[in-house]
């Protein structure tokens, strides 16, 4: 899997050179597009791509180029919304033919019924990732606490196959 996305990877990266953005800064801005009302940072990070553990700095240097913007959100103060801004989107406008044309030239072979089965097969493999490491880090006799949440996890896991 690994050299598959590597391979994969290579293409979107030289679309993206050409607005000096790197493959999670445009992780981020496609995000945002998505969601115009804005998003919380933590919510970000769960939809990355790819997980970026310093989120915040992340964000920081996207607003420090004013391609977002965050404000706190006014019925919970604690809550900081971060929002693409006009030029974000105007920074994403032509990538998305590139990209658009990356996946067709790397995917479109396969057909729809393929990259179906190939998104769920995914799914299932990071579900399962999810569950042994859950395990792992659970059952570890360091652990003392005893979860009781994982065989839901599996049965979560094998019910999507």
């Amino acid at each position: 899997m690994l050299r598959t996305v590597e391979e994969l990877s290579h293409r979107f990266a030289q679309g993206m050179k050409t607005e000096d953005v790197s493959s999670t800064q445009y992780d981020v801005l496609r995000i945002l597009r998505g969601s115009p009302e804005g998003l919380p940072c933590g919510e970000i990070g769960n939809r990355m791509v790819t997980r970026d553990s310093d989120i915040t700095r992340l964000l920081d240097r996207l607003e420090k180029r004013a391609l977002i913007s965050r404000c706190r959100e006014s019925k919970d103060r604690r809550t900081v919304l971060t929002r693409i801004t006009l030029a974000g989107l105007e920074l994403l406008a032509p990538l998305d033919e590139p990209m658009r044309a990356a996946h067709r030239e790397h995917l479109g072979h396969l057909g729809a019924e393929r990259l179906s089965l190939l998104a769920d097969l995914l799914r299932v493999a990071r579900q399962a990732s999810d569950f042994f490491s859950y395990i792992c880090c659970n059952e570890c006799p360091c652990n003392e606490s005893n979860n009781q949440n994982a065989p839901n996890l599996l049965n979560r896991t094998q019910s999507t196959t």
